[in-house]
């Protein structure tokens, strides 16, 4: 298979990765695409720190007025407008990125083909991002430990990692092969996702039709899901391969399961509205918790006090912007400027992916974006890192995991 069609592959593949973490989890399905226009971009030439206190970069001037207005202070505010993808750490408030990954087709031999994925981990002790080797990880809240796969997924052990060293202080052997990870809101418990075969492949006997030409496509081999207890390594397996959908169809590779946002349930990507179906950890089908039913729910989910919750894009007087809802009543709290709405800084700023002001329009350049600290109905924005290139099949692309601290 040649490399320019399994790019082509991977657009309808490694997309649905999380952001992440996306994704992450960016997480971790289809990326979204939002922003604000109008904006005067004040220049930064070197890494920017700022501790203690956002420093209003972006102001939604009006043309000439040439005035902004302060954000609210936000702890721990550390950015680098000039990297992208970032070298030196980056992170707001409760959140930092923990780590981040780029997607390149790799061609077999026997002409099927995969997605691989090459993550960069942050270390704490040098505040700097390094290339790793491991196939798959997340990062545990409190920046301490890592799960992580090895590479030719699914793999038949998860490494618990020590960032402090950098060495595993653990392998957890599975019966089934293991092809995602995700740690628990309360970093006490792994859900990882099991495959048969590896959720990446593009295989040459089961085709696809992607822009007039027949390619491998993915197959459909999700078995189940793990819970183990991170302090004592105890893994439970429940079985739940891909459901059949209401026209009688299996979505085809990777399908990874995901926590609720308190941890009390376990999620699968669903057709039916909110795009989630729920169940417990013994695999129980459940109803939709009340505060995950909404359809329009962005990345960031429910601000860490419970009032808010993040949406997603929306058209506003000739901009694009993301709103957000309060929790008690469903109505607009507010917009924030900003194309996806990734997690929360605190209870009032987000960190969002934002395009370019000066070559955005809704409908053109959006996907020319970089991390920025945004608050609720405030006209300042922050940004975080550099801009992403355009071009959504490019291999130096990254997709960020953010991580509470």
């Amino acid at each position: 298979m040649k490399s320019e069609e399994l790019r082509e592959t991977r657009d309808g593949s490694a997309r649905q990765v999380r952001v992440t973490g996306y994704s992450a989890h960016e997480g971790m399905r289809a990326q979204r695409r939002r922003t604000l226009r109008k904006l005067v971009l004040v220049c930064t030439t070197a890494a920017l720190v700022v501790t203690g206190t956002v420093v209003a970069l972006v102001a939604n001037g009006g043309g000439d007025k040439g005035s902004s207005t302060p954000a609210r202070p936000v702890a721990g505010v550390v950015a680098h407008p000039d990297q992208s993808p970032p070298r030196d750490l980056i992170s707001a408030g409760r959140s930092v990125l923990s780590a981040y990954y780029t997607a390149k087709p790799v061609k077999l031999p026997n002409g099927d083909g995969t997605v691989s994925y090459q993550w960069s981990l942050l270390d704490p002790a040098n505040q700097r991002y390094e290339p790793t080797d491991w196939a798959w990880l997340d990062v545990a809240p409190g920046l301490r430990r890592a799960a992580v796969l090895e590479r030719g997924l699914p793999a038949d052990r998860i490494g618990l990692l020590d960032l402090s060293t950098g060495k595993v202080e653990r392998w957890i052997e599975t019966d089934h092969g293991v092809g995602s990870l995700q740690f628990s809101p309360d970093g006490t418990r792994l859900l990882a996702t099991a495959y048969d075969l590896d959720p990446d492949g593009l295989f040459k006997d089961a085709p696809q039709q992607v822009n007039d030409k027949v390619l491998p496509g993915p197959k459909a081999s999700r078995s189940g899901f793990y819970v183990v207890d991170v302090a004592d390594g105890e893994a439970e397996f429940t079985a739940r391969p891909v459901q059949k959908d209401a026209r009688g169809m299996v979505a085809a590779g990777r399908q990874d399961f995901g926590w609720s946002h308190d941890g009390a349930l376990v999620w699968e990507p669903s057709r039916e509205t909110p795009g989630k179906a729920f169940l417990d950890e013994r695999g129980k089908e459940m109803p939709v918790p009340e505060e995950e039913a909404e359809p329009n729910r962005a990345d960031a989910g429910i601000s860490p006090d419970g009032k808010l919750l993040a949406g997603r894009k929306t058209p506003d007087n000739d901009t694009i912007v993301s709103e957000v809802l309060d929790t008690e009543t469903g109505d607009r709290a507010g917009v924030v400027p900003g194309q996806q709405l990734l997690t929360w800084a605190d209870d009032r700023h987000l960190i969002a992916w934002r395009c370019d002001p000066a070559q955005c329009e809704p409908g053109s350049g959006e996907f020319r974006n970089q991390l920025v600290l945004v608050g609720l109905d405030e006209d300042s924005t922050t940004p975080l890192s550099g801009f992403r290139k355009p071009a959504l099949d490019d291999t130096g692309r990254w997709t960020p995991l953010f991580t509470r601290r």
